[in-house]
């Protein structure tokens, strides 16, 4: 399985090499593709501006086809259900900006940053912001969107806003929090999945897996870990079939999830929140699994479904003896433009109506606070130090 040092190791190169600030060409470079880049929002927002309201859907990204396409599906049903409001999409993912330009997997596609599409938008002159995020808990890139980027932006860090328009953004800016920002979030969404139809009749027959992503332990910025435990918490309540890992946490990762499986008593630590769960020992030999992410990009390809990878979910769920399929044919929504009824199929959580409604509902509750003073208020707007 690819783990997840390498990530780290590439983040932190990435890091170093844009944290350099001596002159040279490539700062030269670095610049004038800024500038290019933000430009190209800039036309953008200028050519499709409508309202003065604004929605800024944040992703963390993806470079796979079939993830473009459920992107493209979230922007369009945003559209729908907020009439009145232009919506936007960014990635946060520097990374998987540069690969999508660069065409990785598929046709090369821009995609840009928060910093980019906020700088477009309050040039622009919108009225109401509200920056939504499409992360599943509220761990690192949530954290990112909400303490830097929007931060930033009500900050004037590249100064490119008037005192005047800062103070007309007092309390009319907010952000729509992740998936399972709360407890209660969990307990929805248990019940949204367990009625999804393919859902349903996976946990009729056998064993029902989702793999999410987490963070890693030491950084469990919100406490949002633990809102995996609660969910597989709600849906056993429901079905004791069903299983919820992760890619990057102790405690979930396939092995432990298999370990859950065979039964026993468990002791969760996640932060500062301990929990005893008992496992009765499930015979059932047979399992799907399922990404628990917006969208069914890298993870869900090949940390789960690699059938060549021999720590992948789906070979360590085969090597202990559970026939397992980590692709379907009955999913009925598939975004995936290319898709053909009855092929095999990785259905993501941002390609399930039900689900996107429980984002939309974030939203809504984020768009009630505009006005109120659990908006944001800019520097601009402080009483004046005596």
């Amino acid at each position: 399985m690819k783990t997840i040092k390498y990530l780290m190791m590439a983040a932190v190169a990435l890091m170093t090499a844009m944290s350099f600030t001596a002159c040279s060409d490539d700062d030269n470079d670095n610049s004038s593709n800024y500038q290019k880049y933000q430009q190209e929002v800039t036309n953008m927002v200028n050519k499709q501006k409508k309202n003065d309201k604004v929605i800024l859907l944040v992703a963390f990204g993806s470079t796979w086809e079939q993830a473009y396409d459920t992107f493209e599906k979230v922007v369009d049903d945003y559209k729908a259900n907020f009439s009145g409001w232009d919506v936007y999409l960014s990635f946060s993912s520097i990374e998987c900006i540069n690969n999508a330009r660069a065409g990785e997997n598929v046709a090369p596609k821009d995609y840009y940053d928060p910093e980019h599409w906020l700088n477009a938008i309050g040039q622009a002159g919108y009225k109401q912001i509200v920056v939504q995020s499409l992360q599943v808990i509220p761990g690192e890139e949530y954290r990112n969107v909400r303490d830097s980027y929007v931060k930033n932006f009500m900050n004037n860090k590249n100064g490119n806003f008037t005192t005047a328009y800062l103070k007309s953004l007092d309390r009319n800016v907010v952000i729509g929090t992740p998936l399972m920002a709360e407890e209660e979030d969990a307990e929805a969404l248990a019940k949204v999945l367990n009625k999804e139809s393919d859902i349903k009749a996976a946990v009729a027959e056998g064993i029902v897996a989702f793999m999410g992503h987490g963070n890693p332990e030491g950084y469990d910025y919100y406490g949002g870990n633990i809102r995996y435990v609660q969910l597989e918490q709600y849906l056993r309540a429901i079905n004791e079939n069903y299983y919820v890992g992760t890619v990057d946490m102790e405690q979930t990762l396939v092995d432990d999830v298999l370990d859950h499986i065979s039964g026993g008593n468990f002791t969760y630590q996640v932060g500062a929140i301990t929990m005893d769960v008992t496992y009765n020992a499930n015979p059932t030999m047979k399992a799907q699994l399922y990404p628990l992410m917006s969208i069914a990009g890298d993870h869900a390809h090949n940390d789960m479904a690699d059938e060549e990878d021999e720590e992948s979910w789906y070979s360590m769920f085969n090597a202990v003896g559970i026939e397992t399929a980590a692709y379907e044919t009955t999913f009925k929504e598939a975004c995936w433009k290319k898709y053909q009824a009855g092929d095999d199929y990785i259905p993501a959580l941002a390609e399930r109506s039900a689900v996107r409604k429980l984002w939309m509902n974030h939203t809504k509750d984020a768009i009630e606070k505009l006005g109120t003073e659990e908006a944001l208020s800019t520097p601009t707007t402080a009483p004046d130090e005596e």
